[in-house]
């Protein structure tokens, strides 16, 4: 018979054991819990061969019709899955972050401007900077693999018309030229509601605000799941110190001070408007100077993806003034501050420049933001004015064309199913 020493030593050694297990068992769940987190809001990350991007690349092969890739515009949509550069020197990025998205052509004096003024924004080195380029250019390229103030990372459209020298989306060589008549040339092409034939130079500032907006929103790694706003900026604006933080502020405000708002603005909607500097907070129509925008909006975009896609006129700006937005059933406002913290300069190039003092000569800008331009200078007690009625483009108006093409139209459609697959 054991002892009641033995048997309580018997007794503290399954004790022993049985916590031990539980106490496993416990790491083990704290475990899978703190990775299964990291996988689902971890954005930061570079892409491995196991992630589902890759699953939705081969979709798009297998379900969408795109056109067939040349050599070039293959290596650079491989090169769109790299991760963002700098993440050695920041290799986080603040919770509450704006990403910034600068979408380019190719005017390497206007990029140039615009870099150096994003380099002395406030809060630029707790952000994601994507550079979003139409067309492949080495003098482009090298201004952008020298950004050393934040994580920056390079996509290229891989559609670009500026990619495919002698096949559409570029030039095809039996395409249809200005007013042929197609009939008659036994050429190719659709022309537009005022008999002219397509563009490609033209056509590819629609098609690659398009395809990036997809691929943002949708398709990088980066910011697919992306809840906050998105910034997205031009290589002719140029970004006052405080724009970051004025902008991240406007979108906090937005839900609590302007429900009806659809998004954020850096500067006014006329572009050669400096803000009127009043004490109140300004809601109009959406400008395309500096504008940000949610998740909720980008979904409520997408769906008009035909609205977009078959109207007839080469730019996207327009196009939402005209159709998109109007379908949405109410007005479309955006919030903005009183004074301007982004400007649209430039008087050459696919997009002129506004104002007799916000232009460009020899790589020098004239712009020299004021010490209220340096900080933040948003109130959050302001009210909220409401400006109705305003000039511009409105539902209705017929579209300045250059956008007739089917090619076109079906391309555009494409890029709104890349990442929406059935698959």
């Amino acid at each position: 018979m054991a002892s009641p020493q033995k048997k309580l030593r018997i007794k503290e050694g399954g004790l022993r054991r049985f916590l031990s297990l539980v106490l496993i068992t416990l790491l083990g769940v704290f475990l899978f819990i703190f990775l299964l987190r990291t996988k689902s809001v971890s954005y930061t990350g570079s892409p491995s061969s196991d992630i589902d991007f890759n699953v939705l690349k081969h979709d798009v092969r297998e379900d969408i019709n795109l056109p067939k890739q040349t050599e070039l515009s293959s290596r650079l949509e491989k090169q769109n899955m790299l991760p963002p550069r700098n993440r050695d020197l920041y290799p986080t990025l603040a919770k509450d972050h704006i990403v910034i998205v600068l979408y380019v052509h190719n005017r390497p004096q206007y990029l140039q401007v615009v870099v150096q003024s994003l380099s002395k924004v406030v809060g630029i080195s707790e952000t994601l900077l994507i550079v979003s380029h139409d067309g492949h250019f080495r003098e482009m390229n090298k201004i952008v693999e020298g950004i050393k103030f934040c994580q920056v990372k390079q996509i290229f459209a891989p559609f670009s018309p500026h990619l495919f020298p002698d096949s559409f989306p570029g030039v095809s060589p039996h395409d249809c030229k200005d007013k042929d008549d197609a009939s008659k040339k036994h050429c190719e092409g659709n022309p537009d509601q005022y008999g002219n034939h397509r563009s490609p130079k033209i056509v590819s500032l629609k098609h690659h605000w398009w395809w990036m907006m997809n691929t943002v929103w949708d398709g990088l790694y980066e910011t697919r799941r992306h809840s906050g706003d998105i910034l997205f900026i031009e290589e002719d604006h140029f970004i006052f110190p405080n724009a970051y933080r004025n902008i991240q502020t406007l979108a906090a405000l937005k839900p609590k001070k302007c429900p009806n708002c659809y998004a954020a603005n850096l500067a006014p909607s006329d572009v050669n408007s400096r803000g009127e500097e009043w004490n109140s907070l300004i809601a109009e129509k959406m400008g395309n100077v500096g504008y940000s925008f949610n998740r909720t909006v980008w979904r409520q975009i997408h769906q008009k993806a035909t609205e977009f896609c078959f109207f007839d006129d080469y730019n996207w700006d327009i196009t939402m003034w005209a159709t998109v937005y109007p379908s949405f059933g109410r007005p479309v406002y955006t919030l903005r501050g009183p004074r301007t913290s982004a400007i649209h300069f430039g008087k050459c190039g696919l997009h002129q420049g506004q104002g007799k003092n916000a232009c460009i000569d020899n790589g020098v800008v004239n712009i020299l933001p004021e010490d209220v331009d340096r900080v933040p200078n948003i109130k959050s007690e302001w009210d909220v004015r409401t400006f109705t009625h305003q000039p511009g483009y409105k539902a209705g108006f017929r579209g300045w064309g250059g956008w007739g093409d089917d090619r076109d139209r079906r391309l555009c459609s494409t890029f709104a199913q890349m990442y929406h697959t059935s698959s």
